[in-house]
């Protein structure tokens, strides 16, 4: 995996890079035209139901079909923290052709493909320690 790190901009707002070269902006919440750390809680959760399911879909319905996935978190400020977090994933099969029956066991495989691989879902689903160390250098 590769390392990543922040780094602030004159204009308050942030920017994630990683050591192969990946790159986001993000700030506050009120920020305009950035992610908060909340929604890129909610990106990475969608991402990896994205990716994860990306093969059965592409394997049942054909090259350049996805699914447009969509996340809400609950939010308590009391403890400022996400008590839960919803994903909607819509498959748009229009095309396709399928029978309930075919369309129930795409869903199913689906559901099947994100809860075998998708690691953020698995890591948002325990209790997860984080260690953090802060160093000031003189």
């Amino acid at each position: 995996m590769a390392r990543l790190w922040v780094e602030k901009n004159k204009d308050g707002s942030w920017d994630a890079f990683s050591d192969d070269g990946a790159h986001i902006k993000f700030g506050r919440s009120k920020d305009r035209g950035v992610f908060s750390p909340g929604d890129l809680m909610k990106v990475a959760l969608a991402g990896c139901a994205a990716l994860s399911s990306d093969m059965a879909i592409t394997s049942a319905l054909g090259e350049g079909k996805s699914a447009k996935v969509v996340v809400d978190g609950t939010y308590d400020a009391d403890s400022d923290a996400y008590t839960s977090f919803e994903e909607q994933i819509v498959v748009d099969a229009t095309e396709a052709g399928l029978s309930e029956e075919d369309a129930k066991k795409l869903a199913e495989r689906i559901r099947r493909h994100i809860d075998s691989g998708c690691t953020v879902k698995h890591t948002y689903e325990q209790e997860t320690p984080v260690r953090m160390n802060v160093e000031i250098r003189k």
